[in-house]
């Protein structure tokens, strides 16, 4: 009988791991987002007043948007959400916000401080980077991400409403669209790209 209880046994072992290796393995592959290259370096300072790299990202998963605080239109909207996503991920130290703000005239770190308190910030690598306004819309340009000043509209900034969406490589990746094409970045004031973005975030967390 004991033989036979050895027999039962290895049976089970051997069946539960041939199921359970193939997910095991699958956890650490590539998930099916495209690659779009390396996201452009970069230097700032954050809330904090502590300068701030893309190295210091380096290992997460991360979302970057450019914003002022000051911005009366789309930034409440697209601060909403990312405050969404922030509840998602809130715990997982493998997840971060890059807040690159446009007006760094106005949005000093101990500006971007209070404006970082009034939200509820609260994820520890939720960094609010300011720095020169020459640099930061140089950046803009290398993420292909549109940012500008403009006197004519409210608040005299205008920018994308995007979010980017940067794996633990440093890599900006994302999905494809209904045709196969990548859609590049997420809708940062639309509950389904942000729905999208929350999705393809656990992806990358599981690489």
């Amino acid at each position: 009988m004991k033989n036979k209880s050895y027999i039962g046994i290895s049976f089970i072992i051997l069946i539960f791991g041939i199921w359970a290796v193939p997910k095991i393995i699958a956890k650490f592959e590539k998930s099916d987002l495209v690659v779009i290259g390396p996201a452009p370096e970069f230097k700032l300072t954050n809330q904090n007043d502590k300068i701030i790299t893309n190295e210091d990202y380096k290992g997460k998963v991360y979302v970057l948007e450019f914003f002022f605080a000051q911005c009366p239109t789309i930034c409440p909207i697209m601060n909403q959400n990312m405050l969404t996503i922030q509840k998602e991920f809130y715990g997982n130290l493998k997840f971060g916000v890059a807040s690159i703000t446009i007006d760094p005239k106005n949005d000093t770190p101990a500006a971007l401080k209070a404006h970082a308190e009034e939200l509820g910030v609260k994820l520890p690598f939720w960094y609010m980077l300011t720095g020169d306004a020459d640099y930061i819309f140089s950046l803009s340009k290398k993420f292909n991400l549109y940012a500008a000043a403009n006197s004519n509209v409210p608040g005299g900034f205008e920018h994308s409403g995007l979010f980017a969406l940067i794996d633990k490589d440093g890599n900006i990746r994302c999905r494809k669209d209904e045709f196969g094409n990548p859609i590049l970045y997420y809708d940062g004031t639309d509950d389904q790209g942000v729905k999208m973005i929350k999705e393809d975030i656990k992806l990358l967390l599981e690489e």
